[in-house]
């Protein structure tokens, strides 16, 4: 990035945020702080009006804006892909605005750009979408989140059975898992819960505002997350192989091949979740060990035969 590039990104970052440390620009930048205190002095030289408050950063004066920003055809072809990902893995209540978005983006583009970036949106698709019924209120839950809001909401159990009305102070929103999940401060619980919004009914946001807790951090929160620790080997045929590679989320760790057979090492959090996706590839995956494991198995299945059978009577 050349300097005149650079000046104009760092005008955007300013405009951005309302306190910018010199630090972070070095950061963000990969600057040292020295060049960075020169690109801020020639900003104020060409009249850009930064203001500095010791101890705490930079910003730029209320009222100052920057024209209208055009995008490059790289720029809008990340836009559009990502449209295609907010469509898959979220729900009406932020596609909707996604859309209304990458039609101002359209609306800037010159016309050859544009008729590109109209063919690229034609010629791309997604399969993936989430596990059940998407959530509708992540645009409330993101509002609360912005603004520091309580957000008050009924949540259901694993079982669908609804619990004791829930205040919250969000503090994360994390998708894993295939799901969005709220991290917030649950005040009938007095300690940090992680809520599926799925299965968050009747969410509302309140007037009531809180200060942000300084022990939670989203990414120390995913850091912390269990890590998939136990480990499994597996025989596939080779066709089912390949859908495994593709499907199992914790991890791969070892794959051995021998006369077409694949055997996988698998790792996961828990056994009976392996267990269950093991089972919809019937005699194509075969458990090497542990014993443990196909033990379990065995139960699932037998339990499964039974409950089935007895439908047939």
């Amino acid at each position: 990035m050349n300097r005149l590039d650079r000046l104009l990104a760092m005008i955007l970052v300013l405009q951005g945020r309302r306190l910018v440390t010199a630090d972070y620009l070095a950061e963000h930048f990969g600057l040292s702080v020295r060049t960075v205190y020169r690109d801020l002095a020639a900003l104020g030289e060409a009249g850009v009006p930064i203001a500095a408050q010791a101890g705490l950063g930079y910003s730029l004066l209320k009222g100052y804006h920057l024209p209208p920003v055009n995008f490059t055809e790289q720029e809008a072809a990340a836009l559009i892909t990502g449209g295609l990902l907010v469509q898959q893995f979220t729900d009406p209540s932020l596609s909707g605005p996604m859309q209304s978005a990458l039609a101002k983006v359209r609306s800037v583009l010159p016309a050859a750009p544009r008729e590109r970036i109209d063919s690229l949106e034609q010629g791309m698709a997604s399969l993936v979408s989430p596990l059940g019924a998407p959530p509708s209120h992540l645009d409330v839950v993101q509002r609360a989140l912005g603004l520091r809001q309580v957000l008050r909401f009924d949540y259901g159990g694993a079982h669908g059975e609804q619990t004791a009305g829930r205040e919250v102070e969000p503090h994360g929103l994390i998708h894993y898992l295939q799901r969005w999940h709220l991290i917030g401060w649950c005040r009938l619980r007095g300690a940090y819960r992680d809520f599926r919004c799925d299965r968050m009914r009747q969410v509302e946001v309140l007037d009531e505002t809180f200060v942000p807790r300084a022990d939670f951090s989203a990414e120390a929160f995913v850091q912390g997350m269990p890590e998939p620790l136990l480990q499994a080997r597996i025989r596939f045929e080779p066709a089912a192989a390949d859908r495994a590679k593709r499907e199992w989320y914790l991890g791969l760790l070892d794959e051995q091949v021998e006369e077409g057979v694949h055997t996988l090492t698998l790792s996961t959090v828990e056994w009976p979740a392996l267990a269950t996706w093991l089972l919809s590839f019937g005699s194509s995956a075969t458990v090497l060990g542990p014993d443990s494991l196909r033990h379990l198995m065995v139960e699932v299945a037998e339990q499964t035969a039974r409950h089935h059978r007895q439908l047939l009577t």
